[in-house]
């Protein structure tokens, strides 16, 4: 099916450009028409792929029109066919243009005297719930078949009945009665009870309707006590509460008495599952007294799944708020000061528990309460979490069984979160890492090395221990080349390079490239060389991507990895910078510029249509004009000094009122200044690029903006120092270092910007003004100190998690692109913009689209028309408007005046606003053209005045003329 797929896809079309998409809807309407069923099966089955290529609803319209003629004609096969697309294009639904004519196709079927084609009927009005919700003759439909002696119809209508309950208020308040007297009545079957009673949990449009709703489930829940009424009854009741917010308190409590009294397993796992949900939507309206209730059920359980299930409900809410109300000072007496303890006792006995997820449980709790209470009494639970978290290494790490590797990923978060918060006790904490390493499992060896990277980047004081320990582990390492030694060698490779701070010894790197060669494949060490970039050991990566030159089939990935290799050595050229030498650094710089140049074109040549490694080029093109402006810095603090101002050069300044005097020559002047900028339009190409970043990863921002404010840092020195020191503010710079720091090579340069920024300070108030060869200095030296942090290569630079990207189509739109769409100058173009966001495999992981900002801009090319005078206000048009996507599609029309005859370039271009509302340059930018046309009358006119005019005024003009 598979196989054939594809052909068929290859033939309709599928990979040509958009204008194939009528192309491939023909094909599928062939098939629609075929006289085997077979052959029309395979043709619906096909459409929602057509939605997913082209999203956009002219073709959705037509292709959801021809499916419903289908449905109306089709036997039940083709019906189900059709039904299954609907459900699984549900989000393309609110594309059909004629929502009217789909449905009357569709509801014809419901006077069928098949049962069958009437419940296939019921289920599809259900799947469009969301496009008609008020349509009174489809809620009409679903209340007659509630009443159906066809079992198969009667569920399909109760389906039915649950989605337009939760879409149209009028259908819930009025079927509300309806579900009640079924449900009560003595008739109906208790399993069609069971199937009725979930449509109740969409009663919450409004506060009299979700009371009436929950007292029918009060009642219900007393006077059916059976088990799976219970269950299904107590569970709508949840999602009744957590759906209208006001009842989520009672709810608990209600949750937590059957948890108590309850007998029966089943429906304590249920509560238990149902406080599970509550607890991760509202942890704020957990009380005290529920949080003691659940602590006094699992202490007093003999069931150890039943505690599990409690201990990972109260593992959620020790990690919010709640746990802070519980601990907060109660107005009571000791008695209830010491019950409030009872969260501490449980997980006390329950870390070293014979089963691991309770005994998980038990340290997170543990872990949480040290983490985020101060309380002095509390204090020694730390110990208790550390003895807790390293029983439970030592059990996991000898067990390769998913539940162990469960646990141990548990364990190990929790170990990061403590070294976080409690830096005292990360010594023990690493010690029983390294300790446990030697003789763990490989899966558990991984996830460790994890661990210890992520304590190593927070606490970079405790990297030099482990090396040792690592190093001996590595050598250790046999030479099997299953995915789990290969994984662990790029794990315990990363632990090493975030471990030695500095350069890599050649011993390191003897090691690891003796291992690699015995016993890895080519992508392990890819791998490495990628984590040796990204830690800016530049040295080993270079050698790494030497090696890997000659291993890969593709030319694209050759200049790729070539391009890496020239990149690396760029990279280390500069390592060997030294202070006060400024001829050296000149050398270095020259010498990186020009790998770098080499990169930047072997770079180019691995992008491909589909990977044009947009943000690559730009962040390499910066580095290149970086490093360019710090070598003209340089050269031109150094001809500061060949050529210095003269001694008046101070008192010329004073006197004729321009601080730019005191560099001497004008042509130093213009040189420095001319550097000022070229570092502030530097730091405003690398905010650019930061926007248009959309898909990077935290890292990755911000190291593109560590790079923009060393630009704004070496523009800022040299106002401070030599054009404009009176000016100079600190106060916007001293900021910087208050954020939390989360890598090595961003505390390395941060620590470069203060100690700048300080230099530039103490000149500043000692020497006023400060003399050239002071400022010389000060500014050298800190373009060598900037140069000196290796580079860090990040993970979007290598690797893309997230992926997204809009598609727009305009209408009216030309045929051809190059022609130009005619409209009168008299009348205003309508200009409907439409677009669909389109998502990689994990969309939003590190930010979501919240609007789209669509700015539309004109600018007229040629003019046809007389050269007279308009206003500047009637020749352009510029707009702006920001449409929330619904379902990834998002619709808005502009509407554009064209007074001046000719031909206008209109341009559309769009970028989006996240959740926290910052604006994202993602593009794309469309354009097309308009050809503005005299109206006729106005044209008819015009000719008129020109024919009547009186041949005297002509013979007037001529001899007017003729004398000049």
């Amino acid at each position: 099916m598979a196989a054939s797929a594809k052909s068929f896809l290859a033939d309709a079309g599928y990979g040509e450009q958009e204008l194939d998409a009528n192309s491939a809807l023909m094909e599928l309407d062939k098939g629609l028409r075929s006289g085997k069923l077979g052959e029309q099966c395979e043709a619906v089955v096909r459409f929602p792929r057509l939605f997913q290529k082209y999203p956009f609803p002219i073709l959705i319209n037509s292709a959801f029109l021809k499916l419903a003629d289908v449905f109306r004609v089709g036997n039940n096969f083709l019906r189900l066919c059709v039904l299954k697309v609907t459900q699984q294009s549900e989000k393309h639904l609110e594309k059909i243009l004629n929502v009217d004519e789909f449905v009357k196709r569709v509801f014809s079927v419901i006077h069928s005297n098949d049962p069958v084609a009437r419940a296939i009927t019921l289920r599809m009005l259900g799947s469009m719930a969301s496009i008609i919700p008020e349509r009174k003759n489809a809620h009409h439909s679903i209340r007659q078949s509630l009443d159906s002696h066809d079992n198969v119809e009667v569920e399909a209508a109760i389906f039915a009945a649950a989605n337009f309950s939760a879409q149209s208020k009028d259908f819930a308040a009025g079927i509300c009665n309806k579900i009640s007297e079924m449900i009560q009545g003595l008739a109906t079957p208790v399993d069609l009870k069971l199937k009725l009673i979930p449509i109740l949990q969409h009663m919450h449009h409004d506060a009299s309707l979700a009371s009436s709703s929950r007292q029918l489930l009060q009642q219900l829940v007393t006077s059916y006590p059976s088990t799976k009424m219970v269950i299904v009854t107590l569970h709508t009741f949840t999602l009744l509460a957590a759906s209208s917010l006001v009842d989520i308190p009672k709810q608990i409590q209600l949750l937590l008495q059957y948890l108590k009294n309850d007998p029966r397993k089943a429906v304590k796992r249920l509560a238990i599952q149902d406080l599970k949900l509550l607890a991760n939507k509202t942890p704020h309206t957990w009380s005290r007294e529920n949080i003691q209730a659940l602590c006094e059920s699992a202490l007093h359980t003999p069931y150890d799944s039943l505690k599990l299930g409690m201990l990972s409900v109260l593992s959620t809410l020790s990690g919010t708020i709640a746990i802070k109300q519980y601990f907060s000072s109660a107005p009571g007496t000791a008695a209830t000061t010491a019950r409030s303890f009872d969260l501490v006792k449980l997980a006390q006995e329950c870390c070293y528990h014979n089963n691991r997820g309770i005994a998980a449980h038990g340290v997170r709790i543990l872990t949480n309460i040290s983490a985020s209470c101060q309380e002095k009494d509390l204090l020694p639970l730390e110990q208790d979490a550390v003895f807790g978290l390293e029983s439970l290494l030592v059990l996991c790490s000898q067990d390769d069984s998913p539940g162990a590797q469960a646990t141990l990923k548990i364990t190990l978060t929790c170990m990061v979160k403590l070294v976080k918060c409690r830096p005292h006790l990360s010594q023990s904490v690493v010690e029983s890492l390294l300790t446990q390493l030697h003789s763990a499992q490989d899966a558990a060896r991984i996830l460790m090395c994890h661990c210890l990277a992520a304590i190593a980047m927070q606490l970079p004081v405790l990297a030099d221990g482990m090396l040792g320990d690592l190093m001996d582990l590595y050598k250790l390492i046999g030479r099997s080349t299953t995915d789990k030694k290969q994984e662990l060698l790029v794990s315990l490779a990363t632990v090493i390079f975030v471990s030695s701070q500095k350069a890599l010894s050649s011993e390191i790197k003897t090691v690891i490239k003796q291992q690699l060669e015995n016993a890895s494949n080519g992508w392990t060490a890819y791998r490495i060389a990628r984590q040796a970039s990204r830690m800016g050991n530049h040295d080993m990566a270079r050698e790494l991507y030497q090696s890997l030159l000659t291993q890969v089939a593709s030319e694209h990935f050759y200049f790729w990895l070539n391009s890496l290799k020239e990149f690396s050595h760029a990279e280390q050229c500069l390592t060997g910078l030294q202070e006060d030498n400024y001829s050296s650094a000149l050398s270095c710089i020259a010498e990186a510029l020009k790998s770098y140049h080499k990169g930047i074109a072997s770079l180019t040549a691995a992008s491909t249509p589909l990977n044009p490694l947009s943000f690559q080029c730009g962040f390499v093109k910066l580095r290149i004009d970086l490093l360019q402006a710090f070598s003209q810095l340089i050269c031109t603090c150094n001809s500061l000094k060949t050529s210095p101002p003269p001694a008046i050069a101070t008192t010329i300044a004073m006197t004729s009122g321009n601080d730019l005097q005191r560099c001497g020559r004008i042509s130093n002047q213009v040189c420095m200044k001319h550097s000022m900028e070229e570092f502030r339009n530097l730091a405003t190409r690398y905010g650019d690029l930061y926007q248009s970043s959309f898909d990077a990863d935290s890292a990755t921002l911000r190291n593109v903006e560590l790079q923009q404010q060393s630009c704004l840092l070496i523009s800022h020195a040299i106002e401070a120092l030599i054009l404009d020191p009176e000016s100079a503010s600190f106060q916007e710079y001293s900021s910087n270092g208050t954020a939390h720091v989360e890598s090595e090579y961003e505390r390395r340069m941060m620590s470069v910007f203060n100690h700048v920024l300080e230099e530039v300070e103490s000149l500043n108030r000692k020497y006023a003004p400060v003399s050239y060869l002071a400022s010389n200095t000060c500014l050298c030296n800190a373009v060598i100190a900037l140069l000196k942090v290796p580079l860090s290569f990040q993970r979007y630079f290598f690797q893309k998690l997230q992926s997204t990207s809009i598609k727009l189509a305009l209408s009216p739109s030309p045929r051809n692109p190059a022609e130009p769409i005619a409209v009168q100058n008299n009348q205003q173009l309508a200009l409907k913009v439409e677009g669909v966001v389109q998502h990689g495999s994990k969309p939003g992981l590190f930010r979501k689209i919240q609007s789209v900002c669509l700015n539309v801009s004109s600018v007229l090319q040629s003019k046809s028309g007389q050269d007279y005078k308009i206003p500047i206000d009637n020749m352009t048009n510029e707009m702006e408007q920001r449409v929330e996507p619904h379902n990834d599609y998002f619709s808005t029309q502009f509407l554009l005046n064209f007074v001046i005859l000719g031909t206008h370039n209109i341009t559309v271009e769009s970028s989006v606003i996240d959740s926290n509302g910052i604006v994202w340059k993602t593009g794309p930018k469309t354009t097309i053209f308009v050809k503005s046309l005299e109206d006729p009358y106005s044209q008819q006119v015009r000719l008129q005045q020109q024919q009547g005019q009186p041949p005297s005024q002509q013979q007037q003009q001529r001899t007017a003329y003729s004398r000049f």
